[in-house]
């Protein structure tokens, strides 16, 4: 029995070792990937900063679902409420502009050349005007 006793104490001796052995590659392993977590945060805070600040132009765009019948037709009438929102963000001439070139305001039939207009069409005194959007400016 004794001898018996010897070779489990020598057998947990052993994957006590192993695993001890083990640790230093799973530290490296898991500092590797720790600092694959932080890169990846790093890069979507890049992302977030864009030129609406935290949010993106996407979501900027959201906001000016009131203005979709105003950026597609020079004729038609601007709401007030559009017009509000675009006081907001053309506070940011940046922002709106991103905005009116944005994925979600292309796939909305924006025409950027007639949205240009509308912080002109709300008669918003501060406008950037002459700031350049792409190929567009500000009237």
């Amino acid at each position: 029995m004794k001898g018996l006793r010897q070779c489990e104490i020598a057998e947990n001796l052993y994957i006590v070792r192993y695993i001890a052995g083990m640790a230093a590659p799973m530290k490296f392993i898991c500092l590797l990937g720790l600092l694959v977590l932080v890169s990846m945060a790093g890069l979507e805070k890049v992302d977030g900063a864009s030129a609406c600040g935290k949010s993106t132009p996407d979501n900027e765009a959201m906001k000016l679902a009131p203005c979709a019948t105003a950026a597609q037709d020079v004729n038609a009438a601007v709401s007030d409420s559009c017009c509000q929102q675009v006081k907001i963000i053309g506070q940011t001439p940046a922002c709106l502009c991103a905005v009116m070139l944005s994925d979600t305001a292309k796939s909305s039939g924006i025409k950027p050349e007639i949205a240009i207009t509308i912080p002109k069409r709300c008669n918003i005194a501060n406008r950037p005007v002459g700031y350049k959007c792409g190929s567009y400016t500000l009237p």
